[in-house]
């Protein structure tokens, strides 16, 4: 058996080692990176009606340095797995119009672009979690149960389980709506009344059924109490307003469950549009889904004893409820949503935003222009016309009384002819 080598023979050997194993990462790294696409200014209109999962990111960023071998496997195990969802990433700093175009405002900004729709990712940043993230928005935003069995296998994988049952309707237009909303967050199914257990009992058709903790819950147009927060703000402030919801929540199930459903959402974008205003978070809000009026408390939310008075004073009704679905309402919102799709318009885009809008302002200022300056020659032309008019008449009087002068004066003198003859007459008769 040979001597193993020593001295710079044995460094030289374990330096090639550790290259070989380098090498090995390297091209590990490489072949995942290959199932993720560097997406340039030609992704918008080449992407037509793929779906994407787009890491926007900035070179200098650590926060997307770390995420990038996550990415690559996300690629691979999306790609494996025959999912129709396409998996690249954009340089946001190189290609700021199509980032900013999407709204992202900071990095990393995940991003599944479906269709007209972009929606955000805001959970885990692993594996596991963006890639059931990707499937569940990818997918239709209502899957169908077909059978007791498949209603089971849902049931037991979902902790809470959103369920339409019946046929069309506007509630099930309604619920579709939310789905289109919430599709980020959770999973929305619908079925026939006998795919249901026996143990659930449906007071009418259609309905929306909430299967949590064992049990279940018939949506009625109740109130809902939502503690709005920033999942990523880990603040005192924000931790806490979460506690005393979930507290209220459990402690006082008994005496709310009837009227009052609780939970907390990630951010204030949706709600912002539902109130059509601006809310501080960390906060609290109650909506009733029945006739889109809220309630915010008019003063800070420091402890469950805060909560459960703020709610007691909405049930007695001493609170003041806003909003509504009036007519000034619809109003309001048309004219709120109108602005908004103007405002996210020149902010994602301010060039589009100048000749979608500035365009048809510039047709319609010339039009009136035209019409202006058309109605302003017309009476200068009138005006001299009739001063045309009016100088012909006054040369023509003129004229009238040249003559008539003329007249005069030969009458005159035919007057001192006939006065001279009279008198020579006389004047014979005279004699």
């Amino acid at each position: 058996m040979a001597p193993l080598p020593r001295g710079p023979e044995l460094l030289l050997v374990a330096s090639g080692v550790q290259r070989g194993v380098g090498t090995a990462a390297a091209l590990v790294l490489t072949l995942d990176a290959a199932f993720v696409e560097d997406l340039d200014d030609s992704f918008k209109d080449n992407r037509k009606d793929d779906i994407w999962l787009v890491d926007f990111y900035a070179p200098w960023c650590g926060h997307c340095k770390k995420l990038e071998p996550v990415w690559n496997e996300v690629g691979v195990e999306i790609r494996s797995s025959g999912s129709p969802v396409k998996v690249g990433k954009m340089d946001a700093t190189s290609y700021s119009s199509i980032a900013s175009e999407y709204g992202v405002r900071g990095y990393p900004t995940i991003k599944l672009l479906k269709g007209d729709l972009a929606y955000n990712y805001r959970g885990p940043r692993t594996k596991d979690d963006i890639i059931e993230f990707a499937n569940r928005v990818a997918g239709p935003l209502i899957r169908p149960l077909p059978s007791q069995q498949m209603f089971e296998h849902v049931h037991k994988r979902h902790r809470v389980l959103f369920l339409y049952v019946g046929g069309e309707s506007p509630l099930k237009e309604k619920y579709i709506e939310v789905a289109s909303e919430l599709i980020v967050y959770t999973y929305f199914f619908s079925a026939s009344e006998e795919v249901l257990p026996e143990y659930v009992t449906l007071p009418e058709l259609p309905a929306v059924v909430v299967f949590k903790d064992g049990t279940y819950f018939v949506y009625d147009g109740k109130l809902v109490a939502i503690a709005i927060i920033d999942d990523k703000n880990s603040s005192a402030e924000h931790t806490r307003l979460k506690s005393v919801i979930q507290e209220v929540a459990k402690d006082y199930r008994d005496h709310f469950h009837r009227n009052f459903q609780f939970g907390y959402m990630d951010g204030n974008d949706y709600i912002n549009s539902l109130l059509m205003d601006d809310l501080t978070i960390p906060t609290v809000v109650v909506l009733n889904t029945s006739n889109q009026q809220y309630f915010l408390p008019d003063r800070r939310i420091e402890s469950p004893e805060d909560l459960v008075q703020f709610i007691n004073n909405i049930l007695d009704g001493t609170a003041e409820a806003q909003g509504g679905d009036g007519f000034l309402q619809r109003i309001k919102r048309i004219i709120y949503d109108a602005k908004s799709t103007v405002v996210s318009v020149f902010k994602s885009s301010p060039l589009l935003g100048c000749f979608l809008f500035g365009l048809p302002l510039g047709v319609i200022s010339l039009m009136c222009y035209g019409i202006c300056t058309a109605d302003t020659d017309g009476g200068v032309e009138e005006n001299e016309t009739s001063k045309k008019e009016t100088g012909d008449r006054e040369l023509t009087d003129e004229g009238s009384e040249e003559e008539q002068e003329q007249e005069n004066k030969e009458k005159s003198a035919e007057l001192s002819d006939g006065e001279h003859g009279q008198k020579h007459i006389f004047d014979k008769k005279k004699d």
